[in-house]
């Protein structure tokens, strides 16, 4: 008998005890926040012209690794050529960014100018690319050779239309901006004006994918200096005030015309020196004169 009351007393304990944890955890549950919906971004689509030279893998690098942080992002890469690179496509796969990798050679027209309208064709190669196949999200043109402040690329994300913001190391000034007072543009100050309605730099502004889409003829033109001028100009009608100012209302620079250093092209490899070392295969990697 005594035997069977301490069993049912050790029972009772182990449920009482059991129950007591069970309470406790759903308290603790509760108390946990409920796990929210991911919040889906708007996508970005990132136009980056590019050229074979000494500096183009390193710079593409650079640049990739940067777009590497951002969300929902797509990558158009697209080169100045008439046949695909190799060395390109193995940089591009190695740093895991999404992309598209196009050709869009100059047209012959302009090659033999003194001034040539360098990206035109890339980027209109873009905008096409855009118009069959995105229908929302934002695009940005991103030279390869600039320095970008990752939050940019999230403030531009929401653009309704037109976004601008300032852009360092340009001209003698060292920075091309929108004049902002009282929150309002009231004019441009940039070193090159040139009679442009928008005196703006490349890297300092993005616009809204379905904006892009109400207007089918916007493009850029194939005129060397005024190329993003006569962009926004196809882009009409909108008015200054429409425009939205992103980097604290103009106040911060996060982005820079950096333009690496230009490097001469690398001489020839002596095969009969080196012909079985790593040096070969480095050495493809290499632009000549």
């Amino acid at each position: 008998m005594a035997l069977g009351k301490s069993i049912k007393m050790y029972l009772t304990i182990f449920v009482a005890t059991t129950c007591m944890y069970m309470i406790l955890y759903q308290y603790h549950i509760s108390r946990q926040p409920m796990p929210q919906p991911e919040i889906i971004k708007p996508p970005l689509y990132i136009i980056t012209p590019t050229y074979r030279r000494p500096e183009q893998l390193a710079e593409l690098t650079r640049l990739g690794y940067t777009l590497k942080h951002v969300a929902n992002l797509l990558w158009l890469v697209i080169e100045d050529a008439n046949r695909t690179s190799e060395m390109v496509i193995q940089t591009l796969n190695r740093i895991g960014v999404p992309y598209e990798y196009f050709l869009a050679p100059m047209p012959e027209e302009y090659k033999s100018k003194k001034a040539k309208p360098r990206g035109v064709s890339n980027r209109n190669r873009g905008l096409s690319w855009l118009r069959e196949n995105a229908t929302e999200g934002v695009f940005y043109f991103a030279d390869d050779d600039n320095t970008y402040d990752i939050s940019i690329f999230e403030q531009m994300r929401y653009t309704k239309k037109v976004s601008m913001w300032p852009v360092g190391l340009v001209t003698k000034y060292g920075v091309s901006s929108p004049i902002v007072k009282n929150g309002k543009i009231v004019g441009f100050y940039d070193g090159w004006l040139g009679g442009r309605k928008y005196p703006v730099d490349m890297a300092g502004f993005a616009v809204s994918v379905r904006f892009l889409h109400e207007r089918p003829k916007a493009k850029m033109p194939f005129k060397a200096g005024y190329e993003e001028d006569g962009f926004l100009k196809s882009l009409a009608p909108f008015e200054n005030g429409e425009i939205e100012l992103l980097a604290n209302n103009c106040t911060e620079i996060l982005t820079w015309h950096t333009q690496t250093k230009k490097n001469n092209a690398a001489e020839k490899l002596n095969m009969t020196k080196y012909g079985d070392t790593n040096l070969v295969f480095i050495d493809r990697a290499l632009v000549r004169p």
